[in-house]
Protein backbone atom coordinates (compact mmCIF):
# COMPACT_ATOMS: atom_id res chain seq x y z
CA UNK A 1 0.00 0.00 0.00
CA UNK A 2 1.25 3.45 -0.91
CA UNK A 3 1.96 5.60 2.12
CA UNK A 4 -0.23 8.58 2.98
CA UNK A 5 1.48 11.95 2.81
CA UNK A 6 0.83 14.01 5.94
CA UNK A 7 1.18 17.69 6.81
CA UNK A 8 0.97 19.16 10.30
CA UNK A 9 0.26 22.81 11.13
CA UNK A 10 0.99 24.04 14.64
CA UNK A 11 3.73 21.53 15.30
CA UNK A 12 5.56 23.27 18.16
CA UNK A 13 2.91 22.74 20.86
CA UNK A 14 2.12 19.70 22.99
CA UNK A 15 -0.38 18.21 20.52
CA UNK A 16 1.88 18.90 17.55
CA UNK A 17 4.80 17.16 19.22
CA UNK A 18 2.65 14.23 20.29
CA UNK A 19 1.28 13.88 16.76
CA UNK A 20 4.78 13.80 15.25
CA UNK A 21 5.75 11.21 17.86
CA UNK A 22 2.84 8.93 16.95
CA UNK A 23 3.05 9.35 13.18
CA UNK A 24 6.78 8.66 13.03
CA UNK A 25 5.95 5.09 14.07
CA UNK A 26 2.83 4.73 11.87
CA UNK A 27 3.85 2.37 9.08
CA UNK A 28 1.28 3.74 6.61
CA UNK A 29 2.21 7.44 6.65
CA UNK A 30 5.03 9.76 5.64
CA UNK A 31 5.28 13.18 7.29
CA UNK A 32 5.97 15.66 4.48
CA UNK A 33 6.12 18.83 6.56
CA UNK A 34 5.56 20.20 10.06
CA UNK A 35 4.58 23.87 10.01
CA UNK A 36 5.37 26.29 12.82
CA UNK A 37 5.54 30.07 12.48
CA UNK A 38 7.44 30.44 15.75
CA UNK A 39 10.00 27.65 15.19
CA UNK A 40 10.57 27.66 11.42
CA UNK A 41 14.08 26.56 10.51
CA UNK A 42 14.69 24.70 13.76
CA UNK A 43 15.03 20.96 14.10
CA UNK A 44 11.81 19.47 15.46
CA UNK A 45 13.94 17.55 17.97
CA UNK A 46 15.33 20.84 19.32
CA UNK A 47 11.80 21.79 20.46
CA UNK A 48 10.46 18.30 21.21
CA UNK A 49 13.66 16.99 22.72
CA UNK A 50 12.32 13.48 23.33
CA UNK A 51 12.50 13.06 19.52
CA UNK A 52 16.30 13.37 19.40
CA UNK A 53 17.48 10.42 17.33
CA UNK A 54 14.00 9.76 15.92
CA UNK A 55 13.77 12.41 13.19
CA UNK A 56 15.83 14.97 11.29
CA UNK A 57 12.73 16.90 10.18
CA UNK A 58 12.90 20.69 10.40
CA UNK A 59 9.99 23.03 11.11
CA UNK A 60 8.89 25.06 8.09
CA UNK A 61 6.73 28.15 7.58
CA UNK A 62 5.56 27.05 4.13
CA UNK A 63 2.82 24.64 3.05
CA UNK A 64 2.78 21.87 0.44
CA UNK A 65 -0.11 20.66 -1.71
CA UNK A 66 1.36 17.18 -2.22
CA UNK A 67 -0.31 15.72 0.87
CA UNK A 68 -3.35 13.57 1.52
CA UNK A 69 -4.21 14.68 5.06
CA UNK A 70 -3.55 17.94 6.91
CA UNK A 71 -3.68 18.02 10.71
CA UNK A 72 -4.38 21.39 12.34
CA UNK A 73 -2.89 21.51 15.85
CA UNK A 74 -3.72 25.15 16.41
CA UNK A 75 -5.22 27.01 19.35
CA UNK A 76 -8.94 27.57 19.62
CA UNK A 77 -10.05 30.20 17.12
CA UNK A 78 -6.86 29.85 15.09
CA UNK A 79 -8.01 27.11 12.70
CA UNK A 80 -10.80 29.30 11.33
CA UNK A 81 -8.28 32.07 10.70
CA UNK A 82 -5.76 29.69 9.14
CA UNK A 83 -8.24 28.24 6.64
CA UNK A 84 -9.53 31.71 5.81
CA UNK A 85 -6.04 32.99 5.02
CA UNK A 86 -4.55 29.93 3.27
CA UNK A 87 -5.71 28.06 0.18
CA UNK A 88 -5.81 24.33 0.88
CA UNK A 89 -6.40 22.12 -2.16
CA UNK A 90 -9.92 20.62 -2.05
CA UNK A 91 -8.46 17.11 -2.45
CA UNK A 92 -6.66 17.39 0.91
CA UNK A 93 -8.56 16.02 3.90
CA UNK A 94 -8.39 18.03 7.13
CA UNK A 95 -8.45 16.88 10.75
CA UNK A 96 -8.76 19.84 13.11
CA UNK A 97 -7.88 19.49 16.80
CA UNK A 98 -9.28 22.86 17.91
CA UNK A 99 -12.87 23.48 18.97
CA UNK A 100 -13.59 25.67 15.94
CA UNK A 101 -15.75 23.21 13.95
CA UNK A 102 -17.20 20.85 16.58
CA UNK A 103 -20.72 22.29 16.75
CA UNK A 104 -23.23 21.95 13.94
CA UNK A 105 -23.57 25.73 13.96
CA UNK A 106 -19.84 26.15 13.19
CA UNK A 107 -19.12 22.95 11.23
CA UNK A 108 -18.91 24.65 7.81
CA UNK A 109 -15.94 26.65 6.51
CA UNK A 110 -16.35 27.66 2.88
CA UNK A 111 -16.95 24.46 0.91
CA UNK A 112 -15.73 22.29 3.77
CA UNK A 113 -18.14 20.53 6.12
CA UNK A 114 -16.69 19.03 9.29
CA UNK A 115 -17.93 15.79 10.87
CA UNK A 116 -17.67 15.48 14.65
CA UNK A 117 -14.93 12.91 15.12
CA UNK A 118 -15.97 10.74 18.06
CA UNK A 119 -15.64 7.23 16.57
CA UNK A 120 -17.83 5.59 19.21
CA UNK A 121 -20.65 7.90 18.10
CA UNK A 122 -20.05 8.69 14.41
CA UNK A 123 -17.89 5.91 12.96
CA UNK A 124 -19.85 5.53 9.72
CA UNK A 125 -19.90 9.28 9.10
CA UNK A 126 -16.17 9.52 9.82
CA UNK A 127 -15.39 6.77 7.31
CA UNK A 128 -17.00 8.81 4.51
CA UNK A 129 -15.93 12.26 5.76
CA UNK A 130 -13.55 14.69 4.08
CA UNK A 131 -13.03 16.89 7.14
CA UNK A 132 -13.04 16.00 10.84
CA UNK A 133 -13.52 18.14 13.94
CA UNK A 134 -11.66 16.22 16.64
CA UNK A 135 -13.52 16.20 20.00
CA UNK A 136 -12.27 17.94 23.13
CA UNK A 137 -10.46 15.93 25.80
CA UNK A 138 -12.96 16.41 28.64
CA UNK A 139 -15.79 16.03 26.13
CA UNK A 140 -14.42 12.65 25.03
CA UNK A 141 -14.08 11.31 28.57
CA UNK A 142 -17.52 12.52 29.68
CA UNK A 143 -19.40 11.46 26.55
CA UNK A 144 -17.98 7.95 26.50
CA UNK A 145 -19.33 7.48 30.01
CA UNK A 146 -22.82 8.62 28.98
CA UNK A 147 -23.48 7.49 25.39
CA UNK A 148 -24.89 4.00 26.17
CA UNK A 149 -27.54 5.47 28.45
CA UNK A 150 -28.40 8.21 25.95
CA UNK A 151 -28.72 5.66 23.14
CA UNK A 152 -31.45 3.91 25.17
CA UNK A 153 -33.17 7.18 26.10
CA UNK A 154 -32.33 6.55 29.76
CA UNK A 155 -30.13 9.54 30.51
CA UNK A 156 -31.34 11.95 33.13
CA UNK A 157 -29.55 14.93 34.65
CA UNK A 158 -25.81 14.41 35.01
CA UNK A 159 -23.53 15.67 37.75
CA UNK A 160 -19.91 15.19 36.76
CA UNK A 161 -16.46 16.10 37.99
CA UNK A 162 -13.20 15.62 36.14
CA UNK A 163 -9.53 16.28 36.83
CA UNK A 164 -6.94 16.92 34.11
CA UNK A 165 -3.17 17.08 33.87
CA UNK A 166 -1.24 20.26 33.16
CA UNK A 167 -0.67 19.41 29.47
CA UNK A 168 -4.38 20.05 28.94
CA UNK A 169 -3.70 23.76 29.30
CA UNK A 170 -1.23 23.81 26.41
CA UNK A 171 2.42 24.76 26.25
CA UNK A 172 2.02 28.50 26.82
CA UNK A 173 3.00 29.92 30.19
CA UNK A 174 0.29 30.82 32.69
CA UNK A 175 0.03 31.39 36.42
CA UNK A 176 -1.67 28.01 36.91
CA UNK A 177 0.69 26.14 34.58
CA UNK A 178 3.95 26.54 36.47
CA UNK A 179 5.32 23.47 38.26
CA UNK A 180 5.64 25.40 41.53
CA UNK A 181 1.88 26.14 41.41
CA UNK A 182 0.70 22.75 40.15
CA UNK A 183 2.82 20.59 42.45
CA UNK A 184 0.83 19.27 45.46
CA UNK A 185 -2.12 21.40 44.41
CA UNK A 186 -5.57 21.13 42.79
CA UNK A 187 -8.13 23.76 41.81
CA UNK A 188 -11.59 23.82 40.20
CA UNK A 189 -11.97 26.09 37.17
CA UNK A 190 -14.70 27.09 34.71
CA UNK A 191 -17.24 25.62 37.12
CA UNK A 192 -20.49 24.74 35.28
CA UNK A 193 -19.27 26.76 32.29
CA UNK A 194 -16.59 24.67 30.53
CA UNK A 195 -16.37 25.14 26.76
CA UNK A 196 -16.79 21.40 26.10
CA UNK A 197 -20.32 21.35 27.49
CA UNK A 198 -21.90 22.38 24.19
CA UNK A 199 -20.40 19.53 22.19
CA UNK A 200 -21.37 17.08 24.95
CA UNK A 201 -24.97 18.28 24.87
CA UNK A 202 -24.97 18.09 21.07
CA UNK A 203 -23.91 14.42 21.08
CA UNK A 204 -26.40 13.44 23.79
CA UNK A 205 -29.15 15.16 21.82
CA UNK A 206 -28.06 13.27 18.70
CA UNK A 207 -28.69 9.95 20.47
CA UNK A 208 -31.54 10.75 22.82
CA UNK A 209 -33.42 13.41 20.87
CA UNK A 210 -35.20 16.34 22.44
CA UNK A 211 -34.67 16.15 26.15
CA UNK A 212 -34.21 18.44 29.11
CA UNK A 213 -31.15 16.52 30.28
CA UNK A 214 -28.61 18.88 31.85
CA UNK A 215 -24.91 18.23 32.38
CA UNK A 216 -23.51 19.93 35.50
CA UNK A 217 -19.74 19.80 35.18
CA UNK A 218 -16.98 20.86 37.57
CA UNK A 219 -13.48 20.49 36.05
CA UNK A 220 -10.33 20.43 38.14
CA UNK A 221 -6.67 21.21 37.49
CA UNK A 222 -4.52 18.33 38.75
CA UNK A 223 -0.93 18.15 39.93
CA UNK A 224 0.17 15.68 37.23
CA UNK A 225 1.06 16.13 33.56
CA UNK A 226 -1.06 13.68 31.55
CA UNK A 227 -4.49 12.14 31.85
CA UNK A 228 -8.13 12.84 32.65
CA UNK A 229 -10.26 11.06 35.24
CA UNK A 230 -14.02 11.76 35.21
CA UNK A 231 -16.80 10.64 37.58
CA UNK A 232 -20.40 11.17 36.43
CA UNK A 233 -23.42 10.63 38.68
CA UNK A 234 -26.84 9.79 37.19
CA UNK A 235 -30.03 8.10 38.35
CA UNK A 236 -31.24 4.85 36.79
CA UNK A 237 -33.51 1.92 37.55
CA UNK A 238 -31.17 -0.57 35.87
CA UNK A 239 -29.22 -3.04 37.96
CA UNK A 240 -25.43 -3.03 37.93
CA UNK A 241 -25.42 -6.26 35.91
CA UNK A 242 -27.76 -4.71 33.34
CA UNK A 243 -25.59 -1.60 33.14
CA UNK A 244 -22.38 -3.53 32.58
CA UNK A 245 -24.09 -5.58 29.87
CA UNK A 246 -25.46 -2.42 28.21
CA UNK A 247 -22.07 -0.70 28.20
CA UNK A 248 -20.12 -3.77 27.09
CA UNK A 249 -22.47 -4.39 24.16
CA UNK A 250 -22.49 -0.70 23.14
CA UNK A 251 -18.69 -0.59 22.90
CA UNK A 252 -18.17 -4.11 21.52
CA UNK A 253 -17.21 -2.80 18.08
CA UNK A 254 -14.88 -0.10 19.36
CA UNK A 255 -11.30 -1.29 19.94
CA UNK A 256 -10.12 1.42 22.34
CA UNK A 257 -13.06 1.73 24.74
CA UNK A 258 -13.41 -0.89 27.45
CA UNK A 259 -15.64 -1.55 30.47
CA UNK A 260 -13.82 -2.79 33.55
CA UNK A 261 -15.54 -4.72 36.33
CA UNK A 262 -12.76 -3.64 38.67
CA UNK A 263 -11.91 -0.09 39.80
CA UNK A 264 -9.79 1.82 37.29
CA UNK A 265 -6.93 4.27 37.72
CA UNK A 266 -5.18 6.86 35.58
CA UNK A 267 -1.94 4.91 35.02
CA UNK A 268 -3.88 2.28 33.09
CA UNK A 269 -4.52 4.72 30.25
CA UNK A 270 -1.65 7.24 30.26
CA UNK A 271 0.43 6.91 27.06
CA UNK A 272 -2.36 4.90 25.38
CA UNK A 273 -5.37 5.62 23.17
CA UNK A 274 -7.68 3.74 25.56
CA UNK A 275 -10.75 4.87 27.41
CA UNK A 276 -11.43 2.69 30.44
CA UNK A 277 -14.64 2.91 32.42
CA UNK A 278 -16.02 1.40 35.61
CA UNK A 279 -19.54 1.67 37.04
CA UNK A 280 -20.49 1.76 40.71
CA UNK A 281 -24.04 1.73 42.08
CA UNK A 282 -25.78 2.77 45.29
CA UNK A 283 -29.55 2.27 45.27
CA UNK A 284 -30.89 4.18 42.22
CA UNK A 285 -27.73 6.22 41.64
CA UNK A 286 -24.70 5.17 39.63
CA UNK A 287 -21.25 6.65 39.21
CA UNK A 288 -19.58 6.12 35.85
CA UNK A 289 -15.81 6.57 36.10
CA UNK A 290 -13.89 7.13 32.86
CA UNK A 291 -10.17 7.62 32.30
CA UNK A 292 -8.22 8.68 29.20
CA UNK A 293 -4.89 10.23 28.26
CA UNK A 294 -5.79 13.83 27.36
CA UNK A 295 -3.04 14.05 24.70
CA UNK A 296 -3.92 10.73 23.04
CA UNK A 297 -7.54 9.54 23.24
CA UNK A 298 -8.37 13.14 24.16
CA UNK A 299 -6.51 14.62 21.18
CA UNK A 300 -3.78 13.14 18.97
CA UNK A 301 -4.53 9.42 19.34
CA UNK A 302 -8.17 10.02 18.47
CA UNK A 303 -7.13 12.23 15.54
CA UNK A 304 -4.99 9.39 14.13
CA UNK A 305 -7.83 6.96 14.81
CA UNK A 306 -10.06 9.26 12.73
CA UNK A 307 -7.46 9.42 9.96
CA UNK A 308 -7.32 5.62 9.87
CA UNK A 309 -11.10 5.42 9.52
CA UNK A 310 -11.22 8.17 6.86
CA UNK A 311 -8.47 6.61 4.76
CA UNK A 312 -9.62 2.99 4.93
CA UNK A 313 -6.85 1.78 7.25
CA UNK A 314 -7.19 -0.55 10.21
CA UNK A 315 -8.69 1.60 12.97
CA UNK A 316 -5.93 0.74 15.43
CA UNK A 317 -3.01 1.29 13.02
CA UNK A 318 -0.13 3.22 14.58
CA UNK A 319 -1.83 3.72 17.95
CA UNK A 320 -1.48 0.36 19.70
CA UNK A 321 0.31 2.13 22.53
CA UNK A 322 0.99 0.52 25.91
CA UNK A 323 0.57 1.89 29.42
CA UNK A 324 2.99 1.30 32.26
CA UNK A 325 2.29 0.68 35.95
CA UNK A 326 5.38 2.69 36.87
Amino acid sequence: MQKLNIGIVGGAGYTGGELVRVLLHHTHVDIKFVHSSSSAGQLISSVHTDLVGDTDLVFTNSLQDTIDVLFLCLGHGESVKFLASNTIAPTIKIIDLSQDFRLTSTAKQGDRNFVYGLPELNKAAIQSAHNIANPGCFATAIQLGLLPLAAKGLLKDVYTTGITGSTGAGQGLSNTGHFSWRANNIQPYKTLAHQHLEEIKQSLHQLQGNTNTAVHFVPWRGDFTRGIFVSSIVETSLSLAELNKLYTEFYSGHPFTHVSLSPIDLKQVVNTNKCLMHIEQKENKIVIHTAIDNLLKGAVGQAVQNMNLMMGLEETAGIQLKASNF
